[in-house]
């Protein structure tokens, strides 16, 4: 009996393995080919392109590491026309700080902070949006988080591929994790160099494109927000910025990843801030795209490996699996993280991969335990994708 256990695991851990290196092959063919793109692209960054004027729309709420400099990188763009919307729900909202001194700093810039004082649905950001849009004036549209920071070239990259073709309904991007100095803030920035972005590549090369926004940088046009029954249409759902790339898909046209990466400045992470973050994410993956979530375990490298080695009880053969699955990963988590996102932190912390992974698998195991996210602060019940408020007593 135990040795037929023994068996089965092993095949088990061997066909684990075998499919984990097929997908981080697919991801390292992804981010060649990404890599090829970029170093063709031409033409849209042209200067003599006309690129129309822009509505960068920012909803707050807290602060986050670095924000003032993240604001003001938005206020030094090299771009003709443009205006900042920030919005909070609350006027005594720490952020509304920072917003009064980039005004300050920048009097020459169109610069507005909107009070949201309507709680339009369960999605706050999403219900500053609606208010936000109201004063906008401009018929491009940026929405990107609060903590994003951007280099000079930013808005004439990610716009131009908009002014110049009709057929792309929203530009999006990539981004870097610049870690604290807490081993959580760690785990999690080579988590997005290693993991979500390569996760976010193979999507692109196996389905022909994205179909999805990231919360990074989302650039489109007012004419399909309307088309798409504007902000209010998913006020209520977690993965705001999925479903606003999904529905703009949806009406035919394409999702543009950029050639631009952009940055942002990772807390400080105790263990229970970062599972909580990783549960968040992992159950709005879960919810938005169960198909690929479900098959994560697949994926997971480490975990199969280790099962090999324990289940053979170290027989040579699985550590000559175990050194092939690893190469492969480390191999990924270098082309991506170093040669994709030039992440300068990755070398530093690239022995945090394994540990990184394992975590991963919990973390993936949880997010089957429940329903409930916290986000900035407030709990919610997820279900579908749509959040529903837990009211505290």
């Amino acid at each position: 009996m135990i040795h037929s256990t023994l068996r089965v695991l092993q095949i088990a851990a061997v066909t684990g393995c075998a499919s984990s290196s097929i997908y981080y092959l697919l991801c390292l063919w992804s981010a060649v080919v990404f890599l090829r793109e970029r170093r063709g692209a031409t033409g849209y960054s042209s200067s003599s392109l006309p690129l129309p004027p822009v509505s960068i729309l920012k909803p707050l709420k807290g602060t986050d590491p670095e924000i003032y400099q993240s604001f003001r990188s938005h206020c030094l763009q090299d771009y003709p026309e443009y205006e900042i919307i920030f919005g909070v729900s609350d006027a005594s909202d720490p952020a509304v700080a920072s917003v009064q001194r980039l005004q300050r700093e920048f009097p020459g810039r169109q610069i507005q902070l909107v009070i949201c004082p309507q709680i339009i649905g369960a999605n706050i950001k999403v219900s500053n949006l609606i208010q936000m849009l109201a004063r906008a004036r401009y018929g491009c549209l940026i929405v990107n988080d609060s903590d994003i920071h951007v280099e000079a070239d930013y808005l004439r990259s990610v716009v131009a591929p908009l002014a110049g073709d009709s057929k792309i309904g929203m530009v999006t991007c990539l981004y870097r994790g610049v870690p604290a100095a807490t081993f959580w803030s760690r785990l999690e920035s080579l988590g997005i160099s290693t993991d979500f972005c390569a996760g976010v590549l193979a999507a692109r090369q196996l389905e022909g494109g994205i179909r999805f926004g990231l919360g990074s940088t989302m650039v489109f046009r007012r004419a399909e927000l309307d088309r798409i029954g504007g902000f209010e249409s998913f006020v209520d759902y977690l993965a705001d910025d999925y479903e606003l790339g999904k529905r703009i898909a949806g009406l035919g046209l394409n999702v543009q990843l950029s050639e631009v990466v952009v940055e942002t400045n990772l807390p400080a992470y105790d263990w229970a801030n970062f599972f909580s973050h990783q549960l968040r994410w992992a159950r709005g993956v879960r919810d938005a795209r169960p198909g690929g979530y479900f098959g994560l375990p697949f994926t997971f490298g480490m975990m199969w490996s280790l099962l090999a080695v324990v289940a053979a009880s170290g027989a040579v053969w699985t550590w000559a699996v175990l050194a092939i699955t690893w190469l492969l990963r480390a191999a990924l988590a270098f082309t991506v993280g170093q040669t994709v996102l030039n992440d300068r932190q990755l070398m530093r912390n690239i022995w945090l991969l394994p540990v990184r992974d394992l975590i991963g698998v919990g973390i993936w195991l949880a997010s089957f335990g429940g329903s409930t996210v916290t986000w900035r602060g407030d709990r919610f019940e997820l279900r579908k994708g749509r959040l529903t408020r837990i009211m505290t007593g």
